[in-house]
């Protein structure tokens, strides 16, 4: 078995087209189909069934899927580290990023992993929660933040910054009626909200605070980032609930952030990480990791940008 094997098995697993797949790879569809035959002959097992109208994984190539991705990850991570060794690093921390996380207290720790520790190069990857999940098991990365504890055995979901959710509400907005917005007027318009698998620790976080209002939500569109969040909340498209961090790390002039009245609900960020011995850099990580602290919240929980308006709360 050869790594072209898992190239072009993996183009046509994700494409489901044998043509499609050959044009990805620049290559003609009948030398596709040989080195397909090719590794179904090595593997004694069909990996695929095609007939004149799809192409569809067995049982077989959906568990050969599972593990392809894999051997190119450690490849990727193989030549990373050799690159890293070769500009001078003696190590390397692989963090895996999930749930959008902002990015205002990561060049914070960034900037002080450089000053304190210059010799271990970092390396970044932006997951969805279970991939970061797998990773961690299965030694990808050394440790990875989300917006989530709800993580399984073996790994260890430690609670490192807090910050107060509030409504991203357009400009000139009805709801900007209210200096704190109650939820269920929020529910009143539609939300734009994060993607349940590429978000899914920020989309738990967020239906538990719905729940508290016998109100189904009218989700109008699921986003990949948060600056497509706040763009489409700009546009008037729809409102939205974020942290204070995530409204204000996007800077759209036509957003204005606003508490939820009557509480303070938080979203939660998480520092994860095999439950194990931590190695000396990743224990001198984390411990960085906790210097940087969650900012105090303004008066009553409100930002500038909302205590200054002129609005009166009804």
């Amino acid at each position: 078995m050869e790594l072209r094997h898992l190239r072009c098995f993996l183009a046509v697993a994700e494409e489901l087209h044998f043509a499609h797949a050959a044009e990805r790879l620049h290559i003609d569809q009948s030398a596709l189909s040989r080195t397909i035959k090719e590794l179904e002959d090595n593997l004694g097992t069909p990996l695929f069934i095609r007939n004149t109208r799809s192409t569809r994984l067995t049982r077989a190539g959906k568990l050969f899927l599972e593990h392809v991705p894999r051997v190119f990850a450690a490849l990727e991570q193989a030549r990373t580290s050799v690159q890293d060794a070769a500009a001078g690093f003696h190590g390397q921390l692989r963090i895996a990023l999930s749930d959008g996380i902002t990015p205002s207290r990561l060049s914070s720790l960034m900037a002080l992993c450089r000053q304190e520790d210059p010799d271990i190069a970092i390396r970044f990857s932006e997951v969805a929660l279970s991939q970061q999940i797998k990773g961690l098991h299965e030694d990808l990365y050394d440790v990875g933040f989300a917006q989530s504890a709800d993580v399984g055995d073996g790994i260890l979901a430690m609670p490192v910054w807090s910050d107060e959710v509030h409504v991203a509400v357009p400009a000139r907005h009805p709801l900007l009626s209210y200096k704190r917005i109650p939820l269920d007027e929020v529910l009143r318009y539609p939300l734009v909200m994060g993607d349940p698998q590429f978000c899914e620790g920020y989309r738990r976080q967020i239906e538990r605070i719905l729940r508290a209002v016998d109100h189904e939500p009218l989700v109008a569109e699921q986003v990949l980032s948060f600056d497509l969040m706040m763009a489409l909340v700009a546009a008037g498209f729809a409102v939205a609930l974020a942290s204070t961090k995530q409204i204000a790390s996007s800077r759209e002039p036509g957003v204005v952030a606003r508490p939820l009245a009557g509480h303070s609900p938080v979203l939660t960020t998480y520092l994860l990480r095999q439950d194990a011995e931590p190695s000396q850099s990743l224990a001198q990580f984390i411990e960085r990791v906790s210097t940087i602290e969650t900012p105090v919240p303004t008066s009553r929980g409100v930002p500038p940008d909302a205590e200054s308006a002129e609005e009166s709360e009804p």
